[in-house]
């Protein structure tokens, strides 16, 4: 589901105008490799991301994401990192800044593959040899492999 309900909602109550929502990262490892997908959106490959719905639980959020972008079942490990994303123009023109929980997480169970319309393709990667993404993913994903038991903050 590329927009959650209770966000349709809002953009009819402001339209474009940026708004401030909770989101996850789940940085999903197996087998020395990590779990990204390829957007839809933006043609650009990110590892599984979404917005938390109303009364959520973070974690959960994670593990629903993961779940239905990529059909895999995950552990959720460990919070990783909290930060806030840059100023996001989606393609239709609606604006977001994003308070994002990453967490890294552990296949469980399921075959990767694309589960939803909001990527076009799911693949595991090596560690080594990452698609370039950027900066802003890339410390989401190094936090999230990063084996720290504290959460790291930016500040």
């Amino acid at each position: 589901m590329p927009i959650p309900p209770f966000v349709v909602e809002l953009r009819k109550l402001v339209g474009t105008r940026e708004l401030w929502l909770p989101a996850v990262t789940a940085i999903v490892v197996r087998d020395g490799h990590l779990l990204l997908t390829l957007r839809a959106d933006n043609g650009q490959w990110a590892p599984v991301t979404g917005i938390v719905d109303p009364g959520e639980e973070p974690a959960v959020a994670a593990r629903r994401e993961a779940l239905e972008e990529t059909g895999v079942e995950v552990t959720v490990d460990r919070l990783a990192s909290v930060s806030v994303s840059p100023q996001i123009t989606h393609t239709n023109g609606d604006l977001g800044v994003y308070l994002d929980l990453t967490f890294a997480c552990t296949w469980v169970a399921g075959e990767a593959r694309v589960a939803d319309d909001e990527n076009t393709d799911v693949r595991w990667w090596p560690l080594d040899g990452l698609p370039e993404m950027s900066p802003f993913l890339q410390k989401r994903i190094e936090a999230g492999l990063s084996g720290e038991t504290a959460t790291r903050f930016t500040t």
